[in-house]
């Protein structure tokens, strides 16, 4: 079994080859860009192709949905799925819809992860029940909809307790980054400060 991952983030990238290539059976390689992508499966067209591509919706060169529809006409028409950190649950069921093997949310865990890519390397398309019906719960929720997509994953680490510094790691983006969405939700919600956020959250039935 076969496996490209196209993702900008190094460290997510990385340690998502290193699980994979733990595996018996599984033959990953990563690129960090959408032409490189490109570039490695035109390299391994006249060879073994990849059984599945797995591409970051938000990296370089990828350009939304476009970039999907693109990669699953590479070569000979390999399964390629989608992993991302932001999108919302309609961005996924359209990836979904116009028929790519599967939809990753970035919050998965490495493990799960591993077992979703064979799953899907298998011929089976892939999307996680649990992500997508809190995302719908999330999207139609009052408190939800003054907030992005990115201001509610960081809500929902304030919420769990966590730390800045942990909440950047989950949702992969730099610490100072979490910083500034945290005050603009304290802003949006009227909270004062974290512990309150995560009181107004949960009092709401956020999360």
């Amino acid at each position: 079994m076969r496996v490209l991952i196209a993702d900008d983030h190094d460290l997510l990238r990385d340690t998502l080859l290193l699980y994979l290539e733990s595996e018996a059976g599984i033959e990953a390689t990563g690129v960090a860009d959408y032409p490189a992508a490109e570039a490695a499966v035109a390299a391994a067209d006249g060879d073994r192709g990849y059984d599945l591509i797995v591409l970051d919706l938000d990296m370089p060169g990828m350009s939304g949905l476009t970039g999907l529809d693109r990669a699953m006409a590479w070569g000979a028409g390999q399964r390629v799925a989608l992993m991302s950190g932001t999108a919302n649950r309609e961005t996924a069921e359209r990836a979904l819809a116009a028929g790519a093997a599967g939809f990753l949310p970035k919050t998965l865990a490495a493990r799960s992860l591993v077992n979703a890519i064979r799953f899907m390397a298998m011929g089976e398309q892939y999307a996680p029940l649990d992500w997508l019906r809190a995302a719908e719960a999330e999207e139609a929720h009052p408190l939800a909809q003054k907030l992005s997509q990115r201001e509610l994953q960081v809500l929902r680490g304030l919420t769990e307790g966590k730390s800045n510094k942990e909440i950047a790691r989950d949702i992969d983006i730099q610490e100072p980054t979490v910083k500034l969405h945290v005050k603009t939700l304290y802003r949006k919600i009227g909270a004062a400060n974290r512990t309150q956020a995560a009181m107004i959250a949960k009092e709401a039935g956020l999360f």
